[in-house]
């Protein structure tokens, strides 16, 4: 019994077992310190007062950060490595490292780049290299979107830096364009009418945010020329909000129906 506590004693002083213990006990706490980081960034950027956008690239390159330091500790705590040495003599390859990892470089840059200057963020819509989508989230490699398909789209972060952006409206933004048949005397209880319709029938498929409000824009040979918008909670109800207040006004529109409305 005496020996095998004397194994058992010399087995947990030896030199290794410090060293293996000490390496679990430093990425252990790395691991705890990377976790908390992460959720206090994303609570923070999910801030609407927040001075960055949302985007997990950000938060990437935290965790990324976090785990290099804790690297760097074990390997000067337990296997006296020179941190600083060993730094600079990967710098002397570092035109090599650079050029094999050109590509990961370049989304890295440009997903910084759109990320740091909110030329895009989470929920934006866009329209770039002949895809349009709303934007999900941007990482230290891709922008993801997802298209009115509801098909999710990777495109690589340098491809957004290198093409032209086309910020479109939000999806939750419905635009119907309107010609009203009359003589012109009753314009503004036709858009009363048409405004009137549409918070109706949007209202029964979804929440309406923001209230429809009519204009004219034109005069032509067909009568005057107009546009309705407003705002609904659900994009993914946009599609239907939007046929149910066309159907509403159609009727609006027409010279014959204006005066049964009026």
């Amino acid at each position: 019994m005496e020996q095998d506590f004397d194994k058992l004693e010399s087995f947990v002083r030896s030199e290794w077992f410090i060293t293996a213990l000490s390496v679990a006990a430093i990425l252990a706490i790395t691991a705890l310190v990377s976790w908390f980081a992460t959720k206090f960034l994303r609570k923070l950027l999910q801030q609407d007062n927040s001075l960055l956008p949302s985007s997990s690239i950000f938060v990437n390159i935290a965790r990324a950060a976090v785990w290099i330091l804790g690297v760097c500790v074990m390997l000067a705590t337990c296997f006296n490595v020179n941190v600083s040495a060993a730094i600079a003599a990967l710098g002397v390859g570092g035109i090599a490292i650079s050029l094999g990892f050109q590509d990961t470089i370049s989304n890295l840059i440009g997903g910084l780049q759109v990320s740091l200057m909110k030329i895009i963020q989470p929920g934006d819509n866009i329209e770039v290299n002949g895809e349009t989508g709303v934007v999900k989230d941007v990482t230290w490699r891709h922008t993801t979107i997802v298209n009115p398909q509801n098909e999710t789209v990777i495109i690589p972060n340098s491809i957004i830096g290198k093409n032209a952006l086309t910020k479109l409206p939000p999806t939750t933004l419905i635009t119907i364009k309107f010609v009203v048949c009359s003589d012109g005397s009753d314009l503004d209880t036709v858009a009363a009418a048409i405004e009137a319709a549409c918070d109706k029938a949007a209202g029964a498929v979804t929440r309406v945010t923001q209230k429809p409000k009519a204009i004219f824009t034109e005069v032509t040979g067909l009568g005057f020329s107009g546009k309705v918008t407003f705002k609904v909670a659900s994009s993914s109800k946009a599609g239907e909000a939007n046929d149910a207040a066309v159907r509403a006004i159609a009727p609006i529109t027409r010279s014959s129906e204006t005066r049964q409305s009026a």
